[in-house]
């Protein structure tokens, strides 16, 4: 897929209602619709601009706040179905998210729902969701979409409160059928600001174990982390993990929780970041590069969304890794191309170096260890 002319994802924040107040959440989300909302029928219309991509058309990710919350919901499932835009859908697990309706969302054509999971256990999970049992209803939730045939993919946030949870969480992921882990490293946006995220070092372990949670069977990809395609690129030539700390210790849990590796990597490492694959639309159609990058771009109220991704200039110098600083000069800066959230969350410049990214002193260090690797397993690619 050329990335010059189309993304792969198009994201779109339907609401900012939801009835959770999660304590990482990048909307800081509400519990009643904002003002300015796009309208039904602005809905039918970002839908037509999506389509005007053409061929293979992007996936189009319903978000919130919770998606549910929009009264509006089923009819749109049915237009982009009737325009050929694969719609996926990322809910909030509340009791709007019951068995029936999970079951309605299968008669509408869906066929892919992410739902997020933060804790192995109701000590982590419900804390930073804020609501008792929302761990067991979350694992009631998956249940439910892998019982009526919906491809699951569980979401989690590395962040300090989580990262210790990660290889009995991959445990659960693997045992509900799920299909997919996507790992979203924290960025210091919306309600996320004020919690504790992973040092660049921390990282880079914590990347290393996700090489070796891919051989159970289960996709397992990043978000805010490109940085991950650099390591899956590095062990897949021979590099090794770091031999104690952090990765040390999560190795040791994964393989107490899920015993010896199953298979091959599954690691997803096609070179997507911000405004590069992807693209996202506000609630109020406020167009930016992620939704964990706040920089305005145009609004689909007035501008044309593929016109904005093909020709504004931030997202053409992103694709082109035009970066400043570290990022800029490093070898992997198409592969990986670091944070551009994190970047502009540390320094107000999209295009600055990602300060979460431990490149090129580990590289340093696993070329050190390599020499006392055994023969690397190769990556398989999953696009």
């Amino acid at each position: 897929m050329d990335f010059d002319r189309r993304p792969i994802l198009v994201f779109w924040e339907t609401t900012r209602a939801c009835t959770l107040a999660c304590r990482h959440c990048r909307a800081a989300a509400i519990p009643e619709p904002l003002p300015g909302e796009l309208s039904t029928a602005e809905a039918y219309a970002l839908l037509g601009a999506v389509a005007g991509f053409g061929a293979p058309h992007p996936v189009l990710v319903a978000t919130g706040g919770d998606v549910l919350m929009r009264a509006d919901l089923d009819s749109i499932a049915v237009r982009t179905r009737e325009l050929g835009i694969p719609l996926a859908l990322a809910p909030s697990v509340t009791p709007l998210l019951d068995e029936r309706r999970v079951a309605s969302l299968r008669g509408l054509g869906i066929r892919i729902v992410s739902i997020s999971l933060d804790g192995a256990g109701a000590a982590v999970h419900d804390r930073i969701r804020g609501i008792s049992g929302h761990f067991e209803a979350t694992l009631a939730a998956i249940r439910h979409l892998r019982a009526h045939g919906i491809t699951v993919q569980v979401n989690t946030t590395v962040m300090a409160d989580t990262v210790d949870d990660l290889p009995a969480i991959l445990r659960i992921v693997r045992d509900a059928t799920a299909s997919v882990w996507e790992l979203f490293f924290l960025v210091h946006v919306g309600r996320g600001s004020a919690l504790g995220a992973l040092g660049a070092d921390e990282n880079e372990h914590v990347c290393h174990f996700l090489v070796d949670a891919s051989r159970y069977g289960v996709i397992v990809r990043t978000v805010e982390a490109p940085f991950f395609r650099r390591v899956v690129a590095e062990r897949g030539e021979g590099g090794s993990p770091p031999a104690t700390g952090l990765y040390r210790r999560l190795r040791q849990r994964l393989e107490q929780e899920l015993g010896p590796p199953v298979g091959r990597p599954r690691a997803q490492t096609r070179a997507t970041r911000d405004g590069r694959g992807i693209v996202f639309v506000g609630h109020d159609g406020t167009i930016t590069p992620s939704g964990f990058l706040p920089v305005r771009l145009g609004n689909v109220r007035d501008d044309d969304i593929v016109e904005v991704y093909r020709e504004h200039p931030l997202l053409r110098r992103i694709r082109a890794a035009d970066f400043d600083g570290r990022c800029g000069a490093c070898a992997y800066r198409d592969l990986c191309g670091g944070s551009r959230a994190r970047a502009y969350a540390a320094s107000g410049n999209p295009l600055g170096e990602d300060p979460g990214c431990a490149y090129p002193a580990a590289a340093a260090r696993a070329r050190s260890a390599s020499k006392k690797s055994a023969t690397a397993v190769r990556p398989e690619v999953y696009d």
